[in-house]
This record gives structure tokens, sequence and C-alpha cells, in this order.
């Protein structure tokens, strides 16, 4: 029994560490110290990037960005340092989840793309960056961010399915749940009503 005890209770604290990472409200402590003011009185009203750029500050948006996709990277990184890749994973699931679902935050959290691209560069650095390559192109050519932002994350499984398969169902999950968070965003797109990368 402790044989199957202990690496369940380990994968149970990386899940845990996981979700606090993740959930850690990056846009919401930078608007505050920035006077940006209630980012969650704005717009949409979730913590992520794309809602600290509507206060008007790139450099807010920007740096809100990098702090969520290390999220992603640090849970996977510290759980590869200390357990491996089986408590990698859990915990980098479990750091999308905390950025989607902070608890404290009434599950009003972000939409997770950028903490999704943290945990692709902790899990396995060539998917991450097969799907940042896909969203910079898709981004110079549509010049829509959620269009870019989807296809990013149907690259992932696609390019674990080829060359990494021991993530593959990991990344398959990841990408569902990027396209549910996203699900209003693509009834826009649908509809073509989303705002181009530029436009007001």
């Amino acid at each position: 029994m402790p044989e199957l005890v202990s690496p369940a209770t380990t994968l149970g604290l990386w899940a845990l560490i996981g979700y606090l990472i993740g959930s850690v409200p990056s846009g919401v402590i930078i608007a505050k110290l920035m006077g940006l003011g209630n980012l969650r009185d704005i717009g949409s009203g979730n913590i992520g990037a794309t809602n600290v750029l509507r206060t008007g500050s790139k450099k807010a948006a920007a740096l809100t960005l990098a702090l969520d996709a290390g999220k992603g990277l640090a849970a996977v990184g510290l759980a590869l340092a200390f357990v491996g890749p089986d408590a990698g994973q859990v915990a980098g699931f479990m750091a999308l989840i905390g950025h989607c679902f902070p608890v404290w935050l009434g599950f009003r959290g972000g939409k997770g793309v950028a903490t999704f691209y943290g945990v692709l560069f902790g899990l396995v650095w060539p998917i991450g960056l097969i799907a940042a390559i896909a969203w910079l192109a898709t981004a110079a050519i549509s010049r829509l961010s959620s269009l870019s932002a989807l296809v990013a994350a149907i690259a992932a499984p696609v390019a674990a399915f080829i060359g990494w398969p021991d993530v593959f169902f990991l990344m398959v999950v990841l990408c569902a749940l990027i396209f549910w968070r996203h699900a209003a965003n693509i009834r826009r797109l649908m509809a073509g009503e989303e705002t181009k990368i530029g436009q007001k």
C-alpha cells in the first residue's frame, strides 16, 4: 500500500501547488500597482492580459502576459525539478485550471492562453515554439488575436501527436479547455464581429 499511496499523494501535492501558482492574479496585481483601477470592473472583467490592455497600458498588458506565462512555466519547472514528468504534467494542468478558475476571485479568471504557453514551454519546449510560431503567423495574416490563440492551441496537440506522444492526451485536454474558455470569442469570429488587432 505505501508504494501505491506515496505516488498519488505526491501528485496530489503538486496538483495543489500548480493550482496555487496558476491562480495568482497577475493582471489584478499589476493593475493595482500601476494605478490602473480595479481590473475586474473593466470590459469582460477577467484577469488576463487582454483585459489589462483595455486600461490603455500596453506595458502593463505585456508584463501581465509575461507573468501569466511564467506561472505555467514555474509550476511545470518546479514539479519536474523535484519529482518528474508525471508531476510536471499534473502541475501544468492545474496551473491552467488555477488561472482560469481562481477560487478566491469567484472563479472569474483569465482565458488561459498565456499560462498555456508557459505550460507548453515547460513540458516540451518545441511544442511551445511551434504554438508560438503558429500564433504569430496567424496574427500577422488575420490580425485577429482570438483566432491566433485558437490556432496556437490546435498546434499543440498536433505537434504532440507527431513527435511527443507522452504528452498528447494532456495537450488535447488543454486545447479543449482553451476552446471552451474562448466560446464567446468563437461566436464573434463566426459572426465576423471580432475586432482586429490595432482597431478600437
